[in-house]
């Protein structure tokens, strides 16, 4: 154990890189976004150890302080999430909500074909309004593995 708390004493900006790694770990593991922050502030912790050397107390004064003010300030600046975001980033289909494309033929009874996001799709109308081929449309809704649209404004 001694010889534990010796290499720590003498490798601050390992110890300090290592942390930063760890916490990015669990960032990468959870998908929270908000671990970000303590991870960049033990890698500058770690920087400013090595260019520095700062002692234990003011490595981790340093650490908590960037901590809490880069957390304060991602969620200040940091963009809200938008309505037609879905919950499952690897939902894929229910991205799609709020992307605009076009009618690839005229609907029939509410239901047709759109080319969005570089792929074809079968949609429904939203409303009754009649969609020729080459409409502009948005996105609204998935159901399924049909997009719901209405005409784009």
């Amino acid at each position: 154990m001694e010889g534990l708390i010796q290499l720590v004493v003498a490798n601050p900006f390992w110890v300090w890189a290592a942390i930063g790694a760890l916490v990015l770990a669990a960032e990468v593991a959870t998908g929270s976004g908000w671990l970000l922050w303590p991870a960049a502030s033990a890698a500058a912790t770690a920087v400013a150890v090595a260019l520095f050397g700062l002692p234990w107390v003011g490595a981790v004064g340093l650490y908590a302080g960037l901590t809490i003010v880069t957390t304060l300030l991602a969620r200040r600046f940091w963009p809200a999430r938008q309505a037609g975001e879905a919950d499952d980033i690897n939902d894929n289909v229910a991205r799609l909500v709020g992307h605009h494309g076009k009618a690839i033929a005229n609907f029939h009874d509410r239901a047709g074909r759109v080319f969005i996001d570089g792929k074809e799709w079968a949609a429904d109308l939203d409303d009754d309004q009649p969609l020729v081929r080459g409409a502009a449309v948005e996105v609204t809704g998935v159901s399924g593995a049909r997009l719901r649209v209405r005409p784009a404004r």
